[in-house]
């Protein structure tokens, strides 16, 4: 882990961060143990119990399928039962599947990625706030993206628009009971190789092709010209994250190097 660490800053909070197991997620949950959280990490992959063994003895990993309600009902369930409820839920599940026109993708496709990249937080958002009601309030952190304008990838694009408009309206229905709603955007951000491929049917040479359009896309739109690093990332997720963020709510944050997408 790098990035500056902040002692302390979630002592006496139970986080639980979704699409733990590599990439953003990853980070994120070892920084939040790492600044005194205690973390329920949370992925389909069942390596992500390695990821909680290296974040420390007081995160745990839990397996779940979060495109589904049950899914993510048995994980926040299973965050307050182990730590004695929860505070903060990080959504970060999510990520295109494939890159292709819009033309050019088959309605299967379509529904895969709109399962991928809104239920999870839809559900998510759903099953965490009884546990928050219960604790008096809380926070829940989306991750979108700056993609909700970009090309090759509108099925993406339309459920990180979902995500945004979950977070401003549940921030404005859920004010009143002391919770927070929030979410960054980032944009194209450079990653290890992922264990688990986003494609696991691989990417035809036209689709290599095309996502060669996408990262020329994404860096030209960003002031910056550059992808943002894991670590740029991670931090202001958990910046929105902590009680240094209490007045802000219903914001969608970009992290996208001026791409404000």
């Amino acid at each position: 882990m790098t990035g500056a660490v902040f002692a302390g800053r979630f002592a006496g909070k139970v986080l639980v961060v979704t699409g733990a197991a590599q990439g953003i997620g990853r980070a994120v949950a070892l920084r939040a143990a790492a600044e005194g959280g205690r973390v329920l990490l949370v992925d389909r992959a069942d390596f992500v119990a390695d990821v909680a063994a290296e974040a420390g003895a007081d995160t745990k990993g839990f397996v779940a399928d979060l495109e589904t309600w049950d899914g993510a009902d048995a994980a926040m369930r299973h965050a307050a039962e182990t730590f004695g409820g929860i505070d903060i839920l990080i959504n970060n599940v999510g990520g295109a599947i494939r890159m292709r026109p819009f033309a050019e993708f088959e309605p299967r496709q379509i529904d895969a990625e709109i399962r991928r990249s809104l239920m999870p937080t839809l559900y998510c958002c759903h099953a965490v706030l009884p546990h928050l009601l219960a604790r008096g309030g809380g926070t829940i952190v989306n991750v979108s993206s700056n993609a909700t304008r970009g090309i090759h990838r509108v099925p993406y694009s339309a459920a990180k628009g979902g995500v945004n408009a979950i977070t401003q309206s549940l921030a404005m229905e859920m004010a009143g009971q002391n919770i927070r709603v929030v979410a960054t955007a980032p944009g194209g951000t450079e990653a290890p190789p992922r264990r688990v491929p986003r494609n696991a049917d691989g990417d035809s040479p036209e689709e290599q092709a095309w996502m060669a359009q996408v990262v020329t896309q994404v860096k030209q739109s960003a002031f910056m010209r550059r992808y943002a690093t894991i670590e740029e990332q991670a931090a202001p997720i958990l910046f929105l994250a902590s009680d240094e963020a209490s007045y802000i709510t219903g914001s969608v944050l970009p992290v996208a190097g001026g791409d404000t997408g």
